[in-house]
C-alpha cells in the first residue's frame, strides 16, 4: 500500500524525520536519529527508500514511537566529528 493509499485509506498523518547517511564500501547506509531505524541501498535513492519502508513498518508495529518522533523540537544540526580513546586491536596470526 503506497503513502497515499494509507493517508486515504486511513487514519494516518505525514511526519518528518531525520537521517543521517554515510557510504560504507559499495553501499549507502542511512539511519534514523530518533528511533536508530537504520536501512542501506546500492544507490542513495534506494537507501531512502528502504528507509521510509523501514520505518513504516517499524511504526506499524510500535505506533506509540510516533509520539517520540513527532514531539522532539529540535533543530537538526549535522554530524560531529567526535575523536575518543580506543584500545588498539591487534591481528591474530
Amino acid at each position: 500500500m503506497t503513502i497515499l493509499e494509507k493517508l486515504m485509506a486511513e487514519n494516518y498523518e505525514i511526519i518528518e524525520v531525520k537521517a543521517t547517511v554515510w557510504r560504507e564500501e559499495d553501499m549507502y547506509v542511512i539511519r534514523e536519529v530518533i528511533t536508530g531505524v537504520t536501512t542501506q541501498g546500492k544507490t542513495l535513492e534506494e537507501a531512502l527508500k528502504n528507509l521510509k519502508e523501514a520505518l513504516e513498518l517499524y511504526l506499524e508495529e510500535k505506533p506509540e514511537a510516533v509520539k517520540d518522533l513527532t514531539k522532539v523540537n529540535y533543530e537538526y544540526l549535522g554530524v560531529l566529528d567526535v575523536k575518543i580513546a580506543a584500545p588498539i586491536r591487534t591481528r591474530s596470526n
